[in-house]
């Protein structure tokens, strides 16, 4: 593995565990050169899953533009960069398990959001913001009032007991 410190192509590991419930290796590398100490992750090489754009175009997925819109829209909120790759890591498992070798980008904008709107509600609102074009702040309060409507259910059909239970 080539040092991001020096370049050289000498380094050894010194720890290995599993990440992203198993289906990653993180492993501690140490530079034999300079002694720089980093990380590297090791996953299964999967078959591409290629992207069909809003206009036509296709491109192959990539777990790196996913997170960068994550953290875009988690910005300046209490997410960790944890929370935010493990967004990613269940995106990218709803694409790989409908079994198409294709997957529209907008079924991916929606895996992203339910999975924001369990994290964080700032950040769910910011990336439907952009991924759902607002034209003016009407769109922008019916998503507000679509997500209040699903909370108040969600904690309703929850609280299913009395409050005695």
């Amino acid at each position: 593995m080539i040092c991001p410190h020096c370049h050289q192509n000498s380094s050894r590991v010194i720890d290995s565990r599993p990440s992203d419930e198993g289906r990653v290796i993180r492993r501690r590398r140490e530079c034999e050169n300079c002694g720089h100490r980093f990380t590297t992750f090791e996953r299964i090489e999967q078959s591409p899953v290629l992207v069909i754009k809003k206009n036509g175009s296709r491109e192959e997925f990539s777990r790196e533009k996913v997170l960068r819109g994550i953290v875009r829209a988690a910005e300046k909120r209490p997410v960790t960069l944890d929370d935010m790759n493990q967004v990613v890591s269940r995106v990218e498992s709803k694409v790989r398990a409908t079994g198409e070798n294709e997957v529209y980008s907008r079924q991916i904008g929606e895996y992203v959001m339910q999975e924001l709107a369990q994290l964080d509600d700032i950040a769910y609102i910011r990336f439907a913001s952009v991924y759902r074009q607002f034209k003016d702040i009407n769109g922008l309060m019916k998503e507000v009032q679509e997500m209040m409507a699903n909370q108040k259910n969600n904690a309703d059909s929850s609280t299913g007991g009395s409050a005695n239970d």
